[in-house]
């Protein structure tokens, strides 16, 4: 092979193929459809909490039955519940705001397995997404609290999708809180004495972020005195005085 040819090989730039430039369009279109939707239906919700967790968590398991008291408490407090529409612990909590008479949504998702529609969230405000990261946009924005029960790599992904939003101030502060800490406290113990302890990568205020509990009441707990407290004395002094 020749210099000539050399540097043609070395200035070979690649080429998107047509096709994919007209699905990029046509993409475009489709967020902007589903962030309308989104914004157009949850709206007109009212203040609400988000619950995560895993979608193989099947009736009857003691995080089902936790996920289910936890929603029905938060109606009785006056929230609407949020979850990701689906099975297990998504079920869960929009059963328990159901079957409470309060305020139950379910954000779907579009997913080869796993995921359909459960049979408690309200008819008028069942949405499905094509899009993860519409889906998150519409668990934050309309969230007072987040409530985060065991689950897989998708409760991982929104869980630490929250904490990054909060650490680096794009959303306001509001309760973060792991439920279940025989499932949780490793993650924390992993996060402080490695991610912080060890290599600096985040500052200490920032493990206050996550709150770990076990039981429905210490859930309400929290979210209520935050909000009794937050307005006049801060995020901090509420840390400072639990």
């Amino acid at each position: 092979m020749n210099e000539s040819s050399d540097n043609q090989q070395h200035h070979l730039q690649r080429q998107w193929k047509e096709s994919i430039k007209a699905e990029n369009s046509w993409t475009m279109f489709k967020v902007l459809s589903e962030f309308v939707e989104g914004f157009e239906k949850l709206n007109k919700v009212g203040p609400c909490v988000s619950i995560f967790g895993s979608a193989r968590t099947r009736p009857g398991d003691p995080n089902y039955l936790l996920a289910e008291e936890i929603a029905r408490q938060l109606t009785k407090e006056g929230f609407g519940v949020i979850t990701g529409g689906g099975p297990g612990i998504m079920e869960a909590g929009n059963k328990g705001a159901h079957e409470n008479g309060g305020i139950s949504v379910g954000l779907n998702i579009d997913l080869p397995f796993e995921q359909n529609n459960n049979p408690y969230i309200d008819r008028d405000k069942n949405m499905d997404f094509r899009f993860f990261f519409v889906r998150k946009v519409m668990f934050v924005k309309y969230a007072q609290a987040f409530v985060v029960l065991p689950g897989g790599l998708g409760t991982l992904d929104e869980l630490f999708e929250v904490l990054t939003l909060v650490q680096t101030k794009k959303i306001e502060t509001i309760p973060i809180i792991l439920v279940g800490r025989s499932y949780w406290s490793g993650l924390k113990e992993w996060i402080t004495d490695v991610m912080f302890s060890q290599y600096k990568h985040i500052h200490e205020e920032d493990l206050d972020l996550i709150l770990l509990v076990d039981e429905p009441g210490e859930v309400i707990q929290i979210i209520h005195d935050f909000y009794a407290r937050q307005g006049e004395l801060g995020f901090k002094y509420w840390l400072d005085q639990r």
